[in-house]
C-alpha cells in the first residue's frame, strides 16, 4: 500500500489549508487511518485519527480548527485546516493500518506512512 499526501504549502496565521491522503495498492482494505505532524526539532505527534465507520478523534491542540473525513470508496482521507496558526509549522504525515490479502486464505494487517508533506504558517 502506498499513501500520498497533497495540499501543503505555506499561509499566513489565520489561514487553510487542505491536506489530501489518498492510499494506492492491491488486494487492501484500509481500517483506521490518522494524520500526524513533526514539528521542528520535536517529536511526532497524532493530530487526528478517523475509522472506517467515520468516527474522529483529534488533539486537544486543533480541535475546532482541524477537520478529518474520508471518502472509503477513494481510499482517500482529508484534513481540512482553518485558522492556522505559526505553532501549526510541521510536515505533516498520513497513516493507514491496512488489511492486505491477496488470497482469501492468507491476509494480515500492517501499518502504513506517507512521504509527508511540508505545512508553513507564518505570523
Amino acid at each position: 500500500v502506498q499513501l500520498e499526501e497533497s495540499g501543503g504549502g505555506s499561509v499566513q496565521s489565520g489561514g487553510s489549508l487542505r491536506l489530501t491522503c489518498v492510499a494506492s495498492g492491491r488486494a487492501f482494505t484500509i481500517k483506521n487511518m490518522a494524520w500526524y505532524r513533526q514539528p521542528p526539532g520535536k517529536e511526532r505527534e497524532l493530530v487526528a485519527s478517523i475509522t472506517s465507520d467515520g468516527a474522529a478523534n483529534y488533539a486537544d491542540s486543533v480541535k475546532g480548527r482541524l477537520t478529518v473525513s474520508r471518502d472509503s470508496a477513494r481510499n482517500t482521507m482529508y484534513l481540512q485546516m482553518n485558522s492556522l496558526k505559526p505553532e501549526d509549522t510541521a510536515i505533516y504525515y498520513c497513516y493507514a493500518r491496512a488489511t492486505i490479502a491477496p488470497v482469501v486464505e492468507r491476509q494480515w494487517e500492517a501499518d502504513f506512512w506517507g512521504q509527508g508533506t511540508q505545512v508553513t504558517v507564518s505570523s
